[in-house]
């Protein structure tokens, strides 16, 4: 006897198609999304872990932004010192060399031309603002252009407009490290040494050539004075290297740390695209199964059996 379709097995097919349809079209968002699901509901038991997991994610991120940023700054620190540093080194030398040779014929030009140098590294900007000015940022660290501006001065450090405030940065979730420099921490001493030379001249006359014994044992004395200034300069970029050397390192963990991170997220959210396929091509297969049952039980209906 021909078996005659009923509403149940209607129910029962169209039921099924549209669940095809459903997973074909879940499988489909996935392979073109590449991505398990489009929020937290989808993820089920592993949506409160991957909420843990983003928020760390987002605290690593600010943490290497901001170490790149300081970084970038410890950075400029470093050359400002260093060309600070140099340049009292410079003017060392030429003084030495007067000596050795016993004229001063072109000590000062290069003294002058050393303070200016001096003078370029205090005032050393990262990112448009002052390094060496505490929180005065927008200030230029001295306000020095020539060495006739020292001895004009009422004393060397009104000379810095720097104020006292150091800046301290978090390197990890754990440590900070003050990582401020101050101008006038270094620059004074650099600048007394500069200055002894200009009050020299304002007082006895320049030096046009050849030394005589007074001007001899006058310069004698100012080599110590210059090493001094320049060893401080040295030390600020000494402790300025190491800073950054912690911050480099610190960097490089927490970029370690995130990529970590990111790799278990991918555990979570990513979908494996060979398998995510495979299941495309199997839910296509099964809505087309299903079409087909429907489509043959419309031709089990009981008026084609009664015509």
């Amino acid at each position: 006897m021909t078996r005659v379709s009923t509403v149940q097995n209607y129910n029962v097919m169209t039921s099924n198609l549209m669940r095809a349809q459903i997973r074909q079209s879940d499988v489909g968002n996935q392979v073109s999304s590449q991505k398990v699901a489009t929020d937290l509901k989808g993820y089920a038991k592993n949506a409160e872990m991957l909420t843990a997991m983003r928020s760390t994610q987002a605290r690593l991120e600010g943490l290497i932004s901001q170490s790149k940023l300081v970084t970038n700054r410890l950075q400029m620190q470093d050359t400002g010192l260093g060309k600070v540093a140099d340049s009292t080194k410079s003017a060392r030398e030429a003084i030495a060399n007067a000596l050795a040779s016993g004229s001063a014929q072109t000590m000062m030009q290069q003294l002058q031309a050393a303070f200016g140098d001096v003078v370029q590294g205090l005032n050393t900007k990262s990112n448009g603002l002052y390094v060496f000015s505490g929180a005065k940022t927008d200030t230029a660290t001295t306000s020095a252009a020539a060495m006739t501006d020292l001895t004009l001065a009422p004393t060397t450090a009104s000379l810095f407009n720097n104020d006292q405030y150091i800046t301290t940065n978090r390197i990890d979730e754990q440590t900070s490290a003050k990582t401020g420099v101050l101008g006038d921490a270094f620059g004074v001493s650099v600048f007394d040494a500069f200055k002894q030379v200009q009050a020299y001249v304002e007082a006895n006359g320049p030096f046009t050539g050849k030394l005589n014994d007074v001007q001899v044992t006058f310069l004698k004395g100012l080599l110590p004075t210059f090493d001094a200034a320049y060893k401080g300069a040295v030390d600020a970029q000494g402790k300025n290297g190491v800073t950054q050397k912690r911050f480099e390192s610190a960097e490089t963990d927490l970029q370690n740390q995130a990529d970590t991170l990111t790799s278990m997220v991918g555990d979570i959210v990513d979908v494996d695209m060979a398998d995510a396929v495979t299941r495309l091509e199997s839910a296509k297969l099964a809505v087309q199964a299903s079409a087909q049952v429907f489509s043959s039980l419309q031709q089990s209906s009981l008026l084609n059996v009664l015509k």
